[in-house]
């Protein structure tokens, strides 16, 4: 299996790549602001041709580039229903102040070709079976990507569900801190300890290492069903 990734040029968002092996189909996770060079290059280094491209939520330094990466090649971008609006409009996403700070300057445009992702759906895209995880919280739509690994770990794409140290901020539109905890203690603490964690922003984790450390995940182990 490979998988890879790179952070993209604006708010270090990940961008991954995952395919069976070198030289297959492989799915596109995130492609987010000023990553088409990058991952051109990626996807020749290792003689990959795109099936898809799988979005964890709607927020538009995850999807800023899906557009024309889905349009060059007639692909699909898969992203649950609850973030179609702000795929369509980035903007129904954005705070006040983040909306002053790109001023029209990015030209983003819609996606044509858009599938929606559902609760425990099982994708069978290039060659690779993806669960699908509704994980509300962040937004609206966000979603966990989980894919077995080499030497039986699991691979769980996350978003920003779930960080290294901690979790996706919930004061944007569509965020809500109660539906975060209640999706932390219901998709995330239930996963085996070494399941690696690839997120969307920052390094690498494991489920075992963020629910030792983790605060947010200790205070849910400490008191599973305080105030949910």
């Amino acid at each position: 299996m490979l998988v890879t990734g790179f952070p993209a040029e604006a708010f270090g968002t990940n961008c991954y790549v995952v395919a069976a092996g070198p030289g297959e189909q492989c799915l596109i996770v995130d492609p987010g602001i000023g990553v088409l060079d990058q991952l051109e290059e990626t996807l020749a280094q290792h003689r990959l041709h795109p099936a898809a491209v799988l979005l964890t939520h709607g927020h538009l330094d995850h999807t800023f580039s899906v557009a024309p990466v889905c349009g060059a090649r007639g692909i699909t971008a898969y992203v649950h229903p609850a973030d179609l609006e702000m795929l369509a409009d980035p903007a129904k996403g954005l705070s006040a102040d983040l909306t002053q700070m790109f001023g029209g300057r990015l030209q983003y445009t819609a996606p044509d070709d858009v599938a929606e992702l559902t609760d425990g759906a099982v994708l069978s895209i290039a060659g690779l079976e993806i669960t699908v995880d509704h994980a509300p919280g962040h937004t609206g739509g966000s979603v966990l990507f989980r894919t077995p690994g080499e030497d039986a770990e699991e691979i769980c794409f996350s978003g920003d569900v779930l960080f290294a140290g901690s979790i996706g901020r919930t004061d944007l539109p569509g965020g809500n801190t109660t539906t975060m905890m209640t999706s932390l203690r219901d998709k995330i603490l239930p996963l085996a300890d070494e399941t690696v964690v690839l997120p969307g922003h920052g390094p690498a984790t494991t489920i075992g290492r963020e629910r030792a450390s983790n605060p947010y995940l200790r205070e849910l182990t400490a008191a599973p069903r305080r105030g949910l």
